[in-house]
């Protein structure tokens, strides 16, 4: 792909229509259109741009980034911090344990209690099927209403920064980085992709990264292959979006229990652990119910269950299957290596390390495209800005 700068970035963004994208969401990748999706690529690459070229991307002088994470996160967490840093917003982190919410603070207050000058919330909610989006729809809900009745200031975006059904965040980075690995998105058609399960020793993985990855490539035109063990079943209603996007986009979707033929000529791979559909609804109704020893049984059920597909792992045999053995290999991170981080688990330590660099390459796209989901929806005319500050030409660090 040729080398851009940004007035071409802003020439792309010109051509595109995303005006709803203003004082809105972001939620799931599938319900934005393909040029809003388009415009959110454009905008982290126009801000990347400036960063590298040390010019600053500060376009509020104050505000807050309201971060709420319900499950572990390193490379998101931090990635939203660095996403509201570039902006100029300063992140305050609601820990619900520290809060009122745990004595009975309703969605509705709370959500407007921390939003009086926040511009963005971020929430990660991604562990109990039916639970996490439902939740982010109602934070986003409370904080509208809190704006037409004039209690908040302005309307703050709230970001999905992984949820039960998806992980927008992070496939719109996996995305970007084929699209830039690829030489641009016009040379996505036809390309194979293999979204496969690989055996891990941990149970309760989400779905919302396969689920995200069939989503959103499927958009692109792209062969997109979802493999797994037979009973490690995603979403059917995720399926079925993926096949409708592939029909439309010209590509394909096809589900498959053999890893092999997932790999088999595959341009990329994406081997990454998940629990199964039908487990995670009993998990989440057996928390909902406290009931201990059920959830102690179900965790030995699905130990015992993945270690009967331990085969299922991205090996070097599995990656010469490949197209010229050299598929891209994808995972959001971290992965279970075997010999390094576990025994047996999704890939072996000599793929990995010969795909580290490029690993680390596909994560650092995630800041700025968090970055670009809150310009798009805090600014109506993003390429304005953008241009503005290019031509302001602050610097980001001062020059010796």
């Amino acid at each position: 792909m040729a080398k851009k700068n940004l007035q071409d970035f802003i020439k792309d963004l010109n051509n595109l229509s995303f005006d709803s994208m203003y004082q809105n969401d972001f939620f799931l990748t599938w319900e934005k259109t393909l040029d809003e999706l388009k415009a959110t690529w454009s905008v982290a690459d126009a801000l990347r741009y400036l960063r590298e070229h040390n010019i600053s991307t500060k376009v509020f002088d104050s505000g807050l980034g309201i971060s709420l994470f319900r499950d572990n996160s390193t490379r998101t967490r931090f990635s939203f911090a660095s996403a509201c840093n570039l902006l100029g917003l300063k992140v305050q982190d609601l820990d619900e344990k520290k809060s009122q919410v745990a004595h009975g603070e309703t969605v509705r207050e709370t959500s407007n209690m921390i939003s009086f000058m926040a511009d963005v919330i971020g929430i990660r909610d991604d562990m109990y099927i039916g639970k996490g989006n439902t939740y982010m729809h109602e934070v986003s809900e409370s904080v509208q209403q809190g704006y037409k009745d004039g209690i908040l200031g302005q309307r703050p975006t709230l970001v999905s920064l992984q949820c039960d059904i998806d992980h927008p965040t992070q496939c719109m980075s996996d995305a970007l980085h084929i699209i830039h690995e690829m030489g641009g998105i016009e040379n996505l058609k036809g390309k194979k992709v293999a979204m496969t399960w690989a055996y891990s020793p941990s149970y309760g993985k989400p779905l919302s990264v396969p689920q995200g990855v069939i989503g959103l490539l499927s958009r692109l035109g792209m062969d997109v292959v979802l493999a797994h063990p037979e009973g490690y079943e995603v979403m059917q209603d995720v399926a079925d979006v993926a096949a409708k996007n592939a029909k439309e986009s010209g590509g394909s979707f096809k589900v498959t229990n053999d890893m092999k033929e997932a790999f088999k000529d595959a341009d990329i791979v994406y081997p990454k652990s998940w629990a199964p559909f039908a487990a995670m609804e009993k998990r989440t109704n057996l928390y909902a119910d406290g009931d201990t020893d059920g959830i102690n049984k179900l965790e030995k059920e699905l130990l015992t269950q993945n270690a009967q597909h331990k085969d299922w792992c991205c090996t070097e045999e599995m990656m010469k299957l490949t197209k010229n053995g050299k598929a891209l290999y994808l995972h959001c991170l971290p992965a279970d290596i075997n010999g390094v981080s576990c025994k047996d688990g999704e890939v072996e330590s000599t793929v990995f390390d010969r795909y580290r660099d490029p690993l680390y390459k596909e994560a650092s796209y995630k800041p700025y495209i968090i970055a670009a989901m809150i310009m798009l929806a805090q600014f109506k005319n993003p390429a304005k800005v953008l241009a503005d500050l290019e031509k302001n030409g602050n610097s980001r660090k001062f020059a010796e």
